[in-house]
C-alpha cells in the first residue's frame, strides 16, 4: 500500500475492490468493529463492517473475507501495520465526536464535518497532528485511571467536573441493541469467514 497516496480500492485475491474512503464513511465501519456491545458477535461486527467498507462485497468470495478483513485493518490504521494485540481503547470515535471534531477543525483550519468528501488518511493525518488540549486531557485521565495511577488535583477536579465525558460508554442500550439487529438483517449479515482479530485506532 502507497502510503503516499490516498488510495481509493485496496488488492484482495489479486483483484483491485472500491473501498469507501470518506471519513463518515469509515467512522460508521469503526463503529462496527467497537467491541463495546457483546450483544453482536464478533463475526457479525467484522461481516457488517466489510459490507460497508468494501463497495461491491456482494460480489467478494466468502474465501476471501479474512484478506479482506486485514487489508481494511491495515487501511483503518492509515496503512500502518496494526499490532496482533491491540492495547485498550482510549478514544470512543462516536462518544469523543464533538472533542475530536474541534481539535481536528483546529488543526485543519476548517470545518471539516462541512467538507464534501474528506478522505480517511487526510483526517487521520490531522488527527495525529492534535497537541495538547480537551481531548488530549480525556485521553490522559482515561489512561491513568485504567492503569490505576493517581490523578493530580487539577485532573481530579476535572474528572469530577467532566465524568460522563471521560467514563467510556456503558453496553448497548435494548433500543440500540435492536437497532444494529435490524442493520444485520438489512445487510444480510452472516458472519462467515472473517478474520476475528480485533482493531482499534
Amino acid at each position: 500500500m502507497n502510503r503516499w497516496a490516498l488510495p481509493r480500492g485496496l488488492t484482495v485475491g489479486g483483484r483491485t475492490w472500491a473501498v469507501h474512503t470518506d471519513f463518515r464513511d469509515v467512522l460508521k465501519v469503526l463503529a462496527w468493529l467497537d467491541d463495546r456491545s457483546r450483544a453482536t458477535r464478533e463475526e457479525e461486527r467484522w461481516y457488517v463492517a466489510l459490507a460497508l467498507f468494501y463497495r461491491d462485497f456482494e460480489a467478494m468470495p466468502p474465501d476471501l473475507y479474512a484478506e479482506a478483513a486485514a487489508r481494511m485493518a491495515e487501511f483503518l490504521a492509515g496503512g500502518r501495520e496494526t499490532d496482533r494485540v491491540p492495547g485498550p481503547r482510549l478514544i470512543d470515535w462516536d462518544k469523543d465526536a464533538a472533542l475530536i471534531a474541534a481539535e481536528v477543525n483546529r488543526v485543519a483550519g476548517c470545518e471539516v464535518r462541512a467538507l464534501p468528501y474528506l478522505h480517511w488518511w487526510s483526517f487521520l493525518g490531522w488527527f495525529w497532528a492534535i497537541g495538547d488540549g480537551a481531548l488530549a486531557t480525556v485521553v490522559s485521565i482515561r489512561d491513568k485511571l485504567r492503569r490505576g495511577k493517581r490523578l493530580e488535583g487539577w485532573e481530579l477536579a476535572y474528572y469530577r467536573a467532566h465524568r460522563a465525558d471521560i467514563d467510556l460508554r456503558a453496553p448497548l442500550t435494548d433500543a440500540e441493541r435492536a437497532e444494529r439487529q435490524r442493520l444485520l438483517e438489512l445487510v444480510g449479515a452472516k458472519g462467515e469467514g472473517t478474520n476475528g482479530e480485533h482493531h482499534r485506532i
